[in-house]
């Protein structure tokens, strides 16, 4: 059966408390090369061919790119169905500056709103769905994702759920911590 590894990238150069979904910043290049360096070690373990995609997100990609300098075999390719959710005006914001009221609005209607005119959760939901299939039919036993928290979620939502829309109170699975991994099988 495949193997999906959901890899996040390193921490991000942003404030504490900022929404970045979408906003292409920097990361710790040093927290970058580490992560590389302890995914190259992990495939490398499997002695097998995987395919890699990321986000092209500078942040994941700055990790691909790492993980290829420890091995030229390890080529990845950017996915845009990869990216995280665009937060639109929120982009940027201090989530504290977003407002209370501008949030709720959104968990009243966490799938279909657009939060700061941005991308539903449903839009989300359906390109990673896309990549999943995608995924499902790709010729090697284990996929590589470098991407981000909220694709991470989605896909163990889509995996366990298929595309039914979640509520606010469902939304709760976990993500991977930056420049860790996590895998789930993917069915045929």
């Amino acid at each position: 059966m495949k193997t999906l590894w959901l890899v996040r990238h390193a921490r991000p150069l942003v404030a504490a408390g900022c929404c970045y979904g979408r906003l292409d910043v920097a990361v710790d290049p040093q927290a970058t090369q580490q992560a590389a360096r302890s995914l190259h070690q992990a495939l490398a373990a499997l002695q097998q061919d995987c395919l890699i995609r990321h986000s092209p997100l500078r942040r994941c990609e700055q990790l691909a790119l790492a993980l290829q300098g420890l091995d030229a075999n390890l080529t990845s390719t950017a996915d845009a169905r990869l990216q995280e959710m665009d937060f639109g005006q929120w982009e940027g914001m201090h989530w504290d500056a977003i407002g209370e009221e501008a949030i709720a609005t959104w968990a009243d209607d966490l799938a279909r709103h657009a939060p700061g005119d941005g991308e539903p959760l449903a839009h989300m939901l359906d390109r990673v769905n896309q990549a999943l299939q995608g995924a499902r039919l790709a010729p090697a036993e284990h996929i590589v994702w470098i991407c981000h928290a909220g694709v991470a979620r989605c896909a163990q939502w889509l995996l366990a759920h298929g595309p039914v829309l979640p509520q606010s109170a469902q939304w709760t699975l976990p993500a991977p911590r930056y420049g860790q991994w996590m895998k789930v099988r993917l069915a045929p």
